[in-house]
């Protein structure tokens, strides 16, 4: 391994997950996103590859590629969350052994493996270490706590605290407008609380970077995920026929035009603070539109429909929208746990959860795609049981869906310097040569 000394390159990685360059060549086209459109003309965009089955396309598991240089049948990271189960070798510790200092922000399902970063604060669903002062420590959980509590609808005194501290330390005065226009309209419009997100961890990110000055720090975004998948259809990128109903949303308003101009506000704001650093932008994949009429639902109080269904557990772990990890206290109970969910099924035979017994713990997802009304009957092992629309909150009705083509660009090289596309597993040899390190592969553990 190289060992990296007296250097002043600086190199930030921008994961915007799942933007799709096709819809931001649309807006750029017709004069907006102003700092895409020159980043396009002067770097262009190369498309990068990634899984092939369906079922393997998903952002926790692509990011674990980006992250490690391995494809998922090596590194074998399938849920949210689980790279905490893993020893995989990722960019940042190994940038660091090289005597860089890194930093991360929000990196999803990345775990913390650093010894001396700048920064690493988690995403909010991995169970990893913190590395930050007492301030961004306690705004993250507070983050966290809101993200995978959204389905309530509220926060509790404290992490509100929290989050109110770390706004007023974090968020940047040029962004005060647009902060209050977005919470003057967040009762009315739910997308716009992740946008807030996004722009908070993009301030936090710019405000340690320059407090810290790391060689190499990256920067998850996913607000514009979250968007596609309930609000594409609304978008006026989308060319198809579907069309999300009134009562959903109103058909004048476009969240995905206004993700877009966010990020390409965000772009500028990074880009105009750090002229001397190579920037690097990587979505991961993209989002197609949905074909058929999906609903997602997600569980009000996991613990609470747990226990009358009569599963036995000592914990259960909220993951993103539809999911959740419910921990036993031993393999026969996981068993016992799994038999009992699986037997959840409507009264037509349909089950409602997927389930995934790895042991001692089952990754379950709420899967019932259609509508949920009062009537909505169930049965639990045979038993006929009613009232499960009050047990669930409606979170959306699917508009995008994945596609493995993500997209890449690299203020270091010129538009002509592309040649095809190339696997996304290449993302940190690609860092790794910008930094003048050498690269190793698969990263090492140690």
């Amino acid at each position: 391994m190289q060992i990296v000394e007296g250097r002043n390159l600086q190199l930030l990685l921008l994961e915007l997950n799942e933007v799709n360059f096709d819809h931001v060549r649309t807006f750029v086209d017709r004069g907006d996103l102003p700092n895409f459109a020159r980043l396009i003309e002067s770097h262009g965009v190369v498309e990068t590859v990634s899984e092939e089955a369906y079922d393997e396309l998903e952002p926790w598991i692509q990011w674990v590629t980006a992250h490690t240089g391995l494809s998922f049948k090596d590194h074998l990271v399938f849920r949210l969350g689980d790279i905490v189960n893993h020893d995989l070798g990722q960019i940042w510790e190994y940038l660091e052994r090289t005597g860089l200092r890194v930093g991360a922000i929000s990196p999803m399902n990345a775990k913390n493996r650093t010894h001396s970063p700048a920064f690493f604060v988690p995403d909010p669903w991995t169970p990893t270490a913190v590395s930050a002062g007492a301030l961004l420590t306690g705004l993250y959980r507070a983050v966290s706590q809101a993200v995978n509590d959204n389905a309530k609808g509220r926060l509790t005194p404290s992490p509100a605290a929290w989050l109110m501290a770390g706004a007023a330390r974090y968020a940047s005065p040029p962004n005060y407008a647009r902060y209050a226009r977005m919470l003057a309209v967040g009762a009315s419009r739910p997308w716009v609380k992740s946008m807030i997100l996004d722009l908070l961890l993009a301030d936090i990110f710019a405000t340690e970077t320059r407090r810290t000055h790391p060689q190499f720090a990256s920067l998850f975004l996913n607000a514009a995920a979250h968007i596609q998948h309930h609000y594409m259809f609304n978008s006026s990128a989308y060319r198809g026929e579907r069309r999300n109903p009134e009562w959903y949303i109103a058909p004048h308003l476009d969240p995905v035009a206004d993700i877009y101009r966010l990020y390409d506000d965000i772009v500028g704001q990074i880009r105009q603070q750090f002229p001397a650093a190579r920037l690097m932008i990587a979505t991961g994949l993209h989002q197609d539109p949905h074909a058929e009429v999906t609903f997602y639902w997600r569980l009000k109080g996991h613990a609470r429909f747990l226990r009358p269904v009569g599963v036995e557990f000592s914990r259960v772990e909220t993951r993103m929208s539809r999911d959740f990890i419910v921990a036993c206290d031993s393999g026969d109970a996981a068993a016992a746990a799994e038999r009992l969910l699986q037997s959840v099924q409507h009264e037509s035979g349909v089950p409602l959860f997927e389930v995934d017994n790895r042991g001692r713990d089952l990754f379950v997802m709420l899967t019932w795609p259609h509508d949920i009304e009062g009537s909505f009957v169930y049965l639990v092992g045979g038993r006929p049981v009613h009232g499960f629309r009050n047990d669930v909150a409606f979170v959306a009705i699917k508009n995008g869906e994945h596609n493995g083509v993500g997209y890449f660009i690299d203020t270091g090289l010129s538009k002509s310097a592309h040649d095809g596309s190339f696997p996304l597993a290449q993302i940190p040899a690609k860092i790794c040569e910008a930094l003048n390190v050498e690269w190793a592969a698969p990263l090492p553990t140690s």
